[in-house]
């Protein structure tokens, strides 16, 4: 039995569209799940000021815990308190203070503004 052309392009574009579909349902559903997992993690009292990583497996880490700032050893099993800073310990807060204010609907340009405000001019 032969498949004449017109049968070829019709079930290369069934293909087709399928695979649009598929795609379509991949990037809805990978967009709702982020966006699920944004609102579960989203935390009002703890923040990760910064990081520095000493080792593969090792970490030092500034979290904000209300108002006290806790620096910690993060390992591949356990934490440690290394100590806790005040406010006025810690330097470059000012960027930080600006990016955790934005809302999550400004854009790029408008927090780099923000930034570069707070800068001090040369």
């Amino acid at each position: 039995m032969k498949t004449s052309g017109f049968d070829s392009f019709i079930q290369l574009l069934g293909v087709l569209l399928i695979f649009i579909f598929v795609l379509a349902i991949t990037y809805f559903t990978t967009k709702w799940i982020a966006g699920y997992q944004k609102s579960r993690s989203f935390n009002k009292n703890l923040r990760i000021v910064e990081t520095l990583r000493l080792t593969q497996n090792k970490y030092i880490q500034i979290i904000e815990a209300g108002e006290v700032y806790l620096v910690i050893g993060v390992g591949k099993d356990e934490i440690t308190m290394l100590t806790t800073l005040t406010k006025e310990q810690l330097h470059d807060l000012d960027t930080y203070e600006v990016i955790k204010q934005t809302e999550a609907g400004e854009n790029f340009q408008e927090i780099l503004k923000k930034i570069k405000e707070r800068l001090p001019k040369k």
